[in-house]
């Protein structure tokens, strides 16, 4: 690889680390092509990107970016899963990855400028997923609409009742 493409693929990691909400380091040896193919479309299917990329590259192109501070954990083969989007989805992808492959490592993780331990990939991994968590907050803003609804036509029906059951005392 010659300077100049070193130069364009620092600036267009950078890009994407910029536009980063998280990022999660792996440590890939031993896997077969299959296997890295098969981690990639997952992620991809949630919109995450996920390359390998050599560590000084790597630590260039994420100066002055919130994953700087993935900067003292670039050792070894390193790849980056980046996500723009919903941070829980990559890390549920390569936590279960990580669970049933055994040479697949997670190294570290970054959330919006904080570094995530392996403990803390796999609590976000047990979260639930973006659209699961809007529908419960959806749910409990329409609770109390709906309970008003319902308290609010409660007066009618029992009035309603209460004058069947005075017409039914006449009649009888």
């Amino acid at each position: 690889m010659n300077r100049d493409s070193k130069q364009q693929v620092v600036q267009d990691l950078s890009v994407k680390l910029a536009k980063a909400k998280a990022a999660f380091l792996a440590d890939y040896r031993g896997l077969t092509v299959d296997q890295v193919n098969k981690l990639r479309t997952e992620l991809r299917n949630v919109g995450v990107e996920y390359q390998v990329v050599k560590n000084t590259l790597l630590r260039l192109a994420a100066k002055d970016t919130s994953l700087e501070c993935l900067d003292s954990y670039l050792q070894g083969p390193t790849a980056i899963a980046i996500a723009t989007e919903d941070p829980v989805a990559p890390a549920k992808i390569m936590a279960e990855f990580a669970k049933t492959h055994a040479k697949f490592e997670l190294k570290i993780g970054a959330l919006d400028g904080k570094v995530l331990s392996i403990e803390d990939i796999k609590a976000l991994a047990e979260l639930p997923s973006r659209e699961v968590l809007l529908a419960k907050l959806l749910g409990s803003l329409n609770a109390p609409a709906s309970n008003m609804v319902g308290v609010l036509a409660a007066v009618p029906r029992s009035l309603v009742q209460v004058l069947a059951a005075i017409q039914d005392k006449k009649a009888a």
